[in-house]
């Protein structure tokens, strides 16, 4: 009897098995199409004239009828100061953007893009086919698009014993 307590007590003594058992799991999927683009710089008018030898009414700019017009070269008048001698001349005029009317945006496309002296445009992505999934057993699906397309999917599975 007296072994039979003893065994049981040092049952007693043992500490009990205490841990916990953590599980976590999260799914994710990022599918991404790329915007079109554009950026213009409308540029101005601009007129030089230079030359030696030369009489001149000089010319210049026009201020434009409205707001959204260019400016316009006024041309001056211009002979040579000594008959027979050597001179040089030079006129330069670049016309200047005049702002476009009725730039529309039709589900998603620019139809017609501003005609400026500075433009950078940049295509749109095509969904097309895009498409991704994850199951809850974390498997997962990731359809191409077309072009300017991206798919992104994600399963973490963690564990935790405590």
């Amino acid at each position: 009897m007296k072994r039979a307590l003893i065994a049981f007590g040092m049952l007693l003594m043992a500490a009990p098995a205490n841990a916990d058992l953590i599980t976590k799991h999260s799914s994710s999927v990022q599918l991404t199409v790329d915007a079109s683009a554009s950026q213009a710089t409308r540029l101005g008018s601009t007129y030089s004239v230079s030359g030696n030898n030369v009489s001149a009414t000089l010319g210049g700019l026009t201020a434009p009828a409205s707001a959204t017009a260019a400016a316009t070269m006024n041309a001056g008048t211009y002979s040579q100061t000594t008959d027979g001698s050597a001179f040089s001349f030079t006129e330069t005029f670049n016309s200047g953007d005049a702002i476009p009317t009725g730039t529309t945006v039709s589900s998603g496309v620019v139809g017609t893009l501003p005609a400026f002296g500075s433009v950078t445009t940049t295509a749109g992505g095509v969904a097309g086919s895009l498409a991704g999934s994850i199951n809850s057993a974390g498997t997962m699906s990731l359809t191409a698009g077309g072009a300017g397309t991206s798919a992104t999917g994600q399963f973490v599975s963690e564990i935790t014993i405590r």
